[in-house]
């Protein structure tokens, strides 16, 4: 019976090495740390009488390092998405809605609160309202809308909401609805009509003579419609609608 303290050279036909010698021609490994045990596969013990595993060199067990016998080492959690953080609650999105909407705005906006700057059950149903308390702040906005269906969606902008006698906006704006599921359209570059807006109508997207969305100058009504800047669905089942609860909100 072989002596688990001998091992056999390369060959077989150069005699014994003792355990832990390199073979000829092979540099003493150098990386085994103080008290780090040596191995031999199947010999049934090791340099400290342990049990059987793989030939190598493994460092003493600790807390907080996984060993032969410990799980391997939990990697890094993810971070979760950010929601959009809203200062109150609001009449239009759920809390599964505004978690979902959040991780699509600008990744600079994100976990930035947003605060409520224009609502129809607070202020009333006028335009010229929400471009007052809307506009003077220069803050991006997020403009969203419950129909009398109950079918929520809005529009992202960089820029604030203000009166214009034409298009403004950049690139970042976009459209979404949830139907139930959130969809997000966002700019084709196929034209710069981003949003524009007087006394009478607010109108957000367009090209052929279409608006990805539009509002009367009372906020009583509305319509959306596939156009060339978002290319997107329409928003509301019906194409018009009558607005329910309207929310502007904004970085105060």
């Amino acid at each position: 019976m072989a002596r688990p303290s001998l091992a056999p050279t390369p060959g077989g036909s150069e005699g014994c090495r003792r355990l832990g010698e390199p073979f000829p021609g092979q540099e003493t490994p150098g990386h085994c740390s103080p008290g780090a045990r040596l191995l031999v596969w199947g010999s049934g013990v090791d340099a400290g009488g342990g049990e059987d595993l793989p030939v190598g060199c493994v460092e003493p067990d600790s807390e907080g390092r996984p060993g032969w016998e410990g799980a391997p080492a939990a990697g890094a959690v993810p971070e979760e998405p950010s929601g959009l953080v809203l200062s109150t609650p609001s009449r239009v999105l759920r809390d599964r809605d505004t978690k979902e909407l959040g991780p699509h705005l600008p990744h600079r906006l994100q976990q930035q609160p947003w605060s409520l700057l224009y609502c129809t059950a607070r202020d009333g149903f006028s335009l010229r309202t929400l471009y007052r308390r809307a506009g003077p702040l220069s803050s991006p906005a997020l403009l969203l809308i419950r129909d009398t269906d109950a079918q929520a969606f809005g529009a992202f902008f960089a820029t604030a909401i203000h009166m214009s006698n034409k298009f403004y906006g950049t690139g970042e704006t976009f459209l979404f609805s949830f139907s139930p599921e959130l969809k997000v359209f966002r700019w084709t570059g196929r034209n710069n009509f981003f949003m524009k807006g007087d006394v009478d109508l607010l109108m957000v997207g367009g090209g052929s003579g279409r608006f990805g969305l539009w509002l009367d100058g009372d906020l009583h009504h509305g319509g959306s419609y596939p156009c060339e800047t978002f290319n997107n669905e329409s928003l509301s089942p019906r194409g018009d609608f009558c607005v329910q609860d309207l929310e502007v909100w904004g970085l105060a």
